[in-house]
């Protein structure tokens, strides 16, 4: 039916990842004015909020990849542009902004943030010298406080979009994300694969987006960035080759276990393999190197579309979520979660666990895996995996956590994901929003949805000369509400309420809450989730800095996927105005 995959085109917008373990019960937080407060003026610079140096040593975003290469990857060659840092060795250029700093005139009164153990207050310092940092003599910090550029500077510091002119049912990808920990511990990687079909019939795609969510280091997140969708795109294309010889596809459930078995046949290398290669080496030179992966964890969201079908797959191991927008008879958009929260709290979770561990009370304890580890299901995280035996030799040889008083009978995680199937319809428009869980302890499915089609129609009344806007003007014209239609919020059991509300004093219900200012579609996610309107929260969520932000946000990684029937040039293109992109740019070319 198919042969294997020809050609693949990655626009990976990298980031590295990093440690800071996962924050308990957030506090509740107060935003007021603090109109007496009395500070020392200080003589320090701001700090600077750039990019830093590549994967190994900071947070650094890939702004485009541009190597042409071959590599074997099951049956054929996949053509792959990619930047350095790569985890397969690749030729090319990787592009890079340089460390900047941030504009800031010098004014009598500043606006200040005073970082208090459970209260952020705003006040106001007079005097000359800029300050960054300083201390009242309280214990509280005092930081000066981003303006609303500056806040504008640093959302779309790492966003990015992408056209994609390949008439295969995709119009574009827009991506954001934004650092809590420093360095953040968030990743993702996005790919599109050209497949061969028969004879005297065109070529589709298979087009994979993956986030992942990254704690208690950042070397597991990378290590999906660089190799999760190519171990998944052998399975898939193993499982179609195998078809083919028979003149047939393959079944919905044999595409289903090659993507299973891709995560975990990834997760047994990071996990297992790694310890055989540390005790045969005997060096803990090694040990350092194989051996991160494992003792951090992350979470795994992926996407697979196959443009010949117009089917979405989606495979979730851990707590990140995807959720579908799709235009209903009313006009308005309905949002459809197309995974489940997988975490202690979630009921279909711990009964699993439960009957997996029977006789074991502390299995799932106060909503977490042996009463420590929140996702039931993750990549890495050694500890809950390996036999006490193992975790104790390598402790005391090399490098390894201390197990559990609890475990009894690992593995108590693992990585195999739930895999959800959607028919989806690019003449309709629908979307696809993936975001690691910083974004849902923020926001509803159904205002995420919303917040979407709102700034679909906003594009749709700009006079747009590009043929994706005309797309969207004709399909979706124009109105004047949020655009969704009222569901469930809480979705399927185990889905996170926007818990970060509560925290920050803000309801629910509050009114014209959202705004539309950016180009970039998850860029405006983010801001929405962080304050929207209310630009103070916004300056003073940002003006925060780790570890302490760790309290009020988590790193945020959004991806937001547009379906829809476009022209058919074969390109992939860096859509400059919603991307914070390097000039002059090399474009990309089959």
């Amino acid at each position: 039916m198919r042969r294997a995959a020809i050609k693949s085109l990655r626009t990976t917008c990298q980031h590295s990842v990093r440690n800071f373990p996962r924050a308990g019960r957030p506090r509740r937080i107060v935003l007021s004015h603090h109109p007496n407060l009395t500070l020392t003026r200080s003589s320090s610079s701001r700090p600077n909020y750039a990019l830093g140096e590549p994967l190994r040593s900071s947070m650094y975003f890939r702004r485009f990849s541009v190597a042409l290469l071959s590599s074997i990857v099951g049956y054929g060659a996949w053509y792959t542009y990619k930047g350095n840092n790569s985890f397969d060795q690749t030729f090319g250029r990787a592009l890079s902004t340089t460390a900047t700093q941030l504009a800031s005139d010098a004014t009598p009164t500043r606006n200040v943030l005073v970082v208090g153990a459970d209260e952020l207050h705003t006040g106001t310092f007079v005097g000359e010298g800029p300050i960054s940092k300083n201390a009242d003599g309280s214990g509280r910090n005092v930081l000066e406080m981003l303006t609303p550029e500056q806040a504008t500077e640093k959302l779309r510091q790492n966003e990015v979009s992408f056209l994609v002119n390949r008439g295969q049912g995709v119009l574009r990808y827009d991506i954001v994300q934004l650092a809590s920990n420093n360095p953040i511990e968030d990743d993702h990687a996005e790919k599109i694969v050209e497949v061969a079909s028969k004879q005297d019939m065109p070529n589709n795609d298979w087009m994979f987006w993956g986030v992942f969510d990254g704690h208690a280091g950042w070397t597991t997140s990378a290590k999906l960035r660089q190799t999760l969708i190519n171990y998944v795109g052998r399975e898939l294309n193993t499982t179609y080759k195998a078809a083919e010889t028979l003149g047939a596809v393959p079944s919905p459930e044999a595409i289903d276990a090659a993507m299973k078995a891709g995560f975990t046949r990834l997760d047994n290398e990071i996990v297992h393999d790694s310890v055989d290669r540390v005790l045969k080496s005997n060096s803990k030179r090694v040990a350092a190197e194989l051996l991160g992966p494992a003792l951090s964890g992350s979470c795994a969201l992926l996407s697979f579309y196959d443009s010949s079908s117009k089917t979405l797959r989606v495979a979730c191991t851990g707590d990140s979520r995807a959720v579908l927008g799709r235009r209903s008879g009313s006009g308005k958009w309905s949002a459809t979660a197309l995974s489940e929260d997988q975490t202690g709290s979630n009921p279909n979770e711990a009964a699993r666990l439960r009957k997996a561990h029977p006789g074991e009370n502390r299995v799932v304890h106060n909503g977490r895996v042996l009463g420590g580890l929140e996702p039931t299901r993750a990549f890495g995280d050694a500890s809950y995996k390996w036999s006490r035996d193992i975790s104790e030799r390598l402790r005391t040889s090399f490098f390894a956590r201390q197990a559990s008083p609890y475990l009894k009978t690992p593995p108590y995680v693992t990585a195999e994901p739930v895999v959800t199937t959607t028919q989806i319809s690019p003449e309709k428009g629908d979307f696809l929003v993936m975001a690691t869980d910083g974004l849902w302890e923020m926001l509803t499915n159904d205002e995420v949805v919303g917040l979407v089609g709102k700034w679909i129609e906003s594009q749709a009344t700009e006079k747009s000369p590009s043929q994706f806007g005309s797309v969207w003007s004709t399909i979706f014209g124009s109105s004047q509400t949020l655009p969704v239609e009222a569901g469930q919020h809480g979705g399927p059991d185990g889905q996170k309420t926007p818990v970060r509300l509560g925290q920050w004093g803000i309801s629910p219900d509050e009114k014209e809450r959202f705004v539309v200012k950016d180009k970039n579609v998850a860029t405006h996610v983010i801001r929405n989730a962080l304050g929207g309107k209310n630009e103070e929260q916004l300056c003073a969520l940002l003006t925060l800095v780790s570890p302490f932000s760790r309290r009020y946000r988590d790193d945020l990684t959004v991806q937001v996927i547009f379906f829809g029937n476009g022209q058919k040039t074969g390109e992939v293109l860096v859509n400059q105005e919603a991307s914070n992109t390097p000039r002059p740019l090399i474009q990309p070319k089959l």
